[in-house]
């Protein structure tokens, strides 16, 4: 297996173009480096007292204009080190309406809020404008603020080519353009749009390009947009964070949900991923059953659904968050100490940049996979191929080796949206029935299958059914 440190595709390295002008040296602090006196007034006012390894690795290159190829692991502060040169080598310029000079592209609509919120103080200080363009919001109300007039754009690839097209945006004075998880954006079927994109801003232009992972998914944008481009990569793998612990739990079958629910019933927030909406739903609709204030997140809501429920997560209004995907990348929560993968990832950076939800900015936290005993195999080469090394627990629901690793607790099991109370077992190590269902007494370990007692039921009922007609 390949060390993460190497270049390393086998864990996402980056494509290593030769520069032909070696990278300037790492910066020491803030105050060092050629920002405006109202960027500096701001990151001291917000308690930013030092750069981050990313940030200290690529600002001084990226304030000088050079093309900048950064990989960080997610949470590092990429959003810095492309937003403070950006905005500082915008800054002074008025731009004209449907004409950007800057343009930061994200794959997600979560992201691009994230950094729009990000950068807003720093903007604010250099009186520059903003706008957001993303998908699922009011597409009139872009149009008209980049009618208006906004020096940059923080766009998602099909919202922005939708602007394009309607002639609401035109590219053609774009000097600085990033691409931020440029990998993500690749494997979610932008390439297209992106290249569109990237053919449109200025030739002569600066392109950064910043991601948690860089592979061979990305070179074409590599070779063919960044010229003559530094690379920069710092904390290359999860693997490699030593404030991260990472778990796998070894849960018997019928048993899983109880030990969901135990988890999602914590002290505390967490937040857990599962494959598709369906099963997030599902989740969602029975830990609320339970007593759990959960949430769910996933590509099928609206995005007022999404933003709302992402600021109750984030005020602790909702204590787990239940997600797709959608979350793995560019949520950022501040005390987020547990991730729980409730589906196994069956990608490498899938768990990478899961996991990247906690252990933020030099935070501890936890990521807990769990596994069936009969998927043990492919979860571990999954996480191999992750740089990780797992401790793996064999755990049962009520057990105190699973509220130590994750502070499960038992529900409350009083409903908050009304209707019945889901039934706990009596014995906190009985195999749980599973959603909708209800424990049967009658058996036990050894007892009858869940087939055979609906059927049971089912030939009661019609008994019960035969006897009153009968009189």
């Amino acid at each position: 297996m390949k060390h993460p440190d190497d270049s390393g595709i086998a864990h996402g390295g980056p494509a290593r173009p030769e520069a032909t002008i070696p990278a300037l040296p790492p910066a020491v602090c803030f105050a060092g480096l050629e920002l405006p006196a109202g960027v500096l007034r701001t990151l001291s006012r917000l308690g930013v007292r030092e750069p981050f390894p990313i940030q200290a690795a690529t600002l001084p290159d990226a304030l000088k204009g050079r093309d900048v190829l950064g990989r960080g692991r997610t949470g590092s502060g990429k959003t810095l080190a492309f937003g403070l040169p950006l905005l500082t080598r915008t800054a002074g310029r008025r731009a004209e309406p449907k004409q950007p000079f800057a343009l930061i592209l994200v794959p997600t609509r979560e992201l691009a809020q994230q950094v729009t919120e990000a950068l807003a103080p720093y903007a604010e200080a250099l009186q520059l404008r903003m706008a957001t363009v993303v998908g699922g919001m009011s597409i009139g109300r872009q149009v008209a603020a980049l009618r208006q007039g906004a020096e940059v754009v923080v766009a998602t690839p099909g919202r922005l080519h939708d602007l394009i097209e309607r002639n609401a945006c035109r590219l053609g004075r774009v000097r600085i353009t990033v691409m931020d998880e440029a990998d993500q954006m690749c494997d979610l079927g932008f390439l297209p749009q992106v290249v569109d994109v990237l053919d449109q801003v200025h030739p002569d232009g600066q392109r950064m390009l910043f991601s948690a992972t860089l592979d061979r998914e990305v070179d074409q944008l590599v070779r063919r947009y960044l010229h003559d481009p530094v690379v920069h990569s710092v904390d290359p793998s999860a693997g490699t964070v030593t404030t991260m612990e990472h778990h796998v739990l070894v849960v018997h079958g019928p048993d899983r949900y109880a030990v969901i629910t135990e988890i999602a019933a914590r002290d505390g927030r967490v937040l857990l991923f599962l494959d598709t909406k369906h099963s997030v739903d599902q989740l969602t609709r029975h830990l609320r059953a339970s007593g759990v204030h959960a949430g769910a997140l996933h590509s099928g809501k609206s995005q007022p659904q999404r933003t709302r429920t992402l600021a109750q997560f984030k005020n602790g209004e909702i204590t787990a968050l239940v997600a797709t995907n959608v979350a793995a990348r560019g949520l950022h929560v501040e005390g987020l100490d547990l991730v729980v993968n409730v589906d196994p990832p069956t990608d490498p950076k899938d768990y990478v940049h899961r996991a990247g939800r906690t252990a933020r900015a030099g935070e501890s936290g936890s990521v807990v996979t769990l596994v069936p005993a009969g998927q043990r195999r492919e979860t571990s080469r999954m996480m191999a191929g992750a740089g990780i090394e797992p401790t793996v627990t064999k755990v049962r629901s009520g057990e105190a080796e699973l509220s130590r690793i994750t502070g499960a607790k038992a529900p409350s099991g009083t409903p908050l949206d009304g209707g019945p109370a889901v039934p706990r077992p009596k014995n906190s190590n009985a195999p749980f029935r599973g959603l909708g269902t209800s424990k049967d007494p009658s058996r036990g370990a050894g007892g009858k299958s869940r087939k055979a007692g609906e059927a049971r039921k089912l030939a009661e009922a019609r008994k019960a059914a035969l006897v009153r007609r009968n009189g």
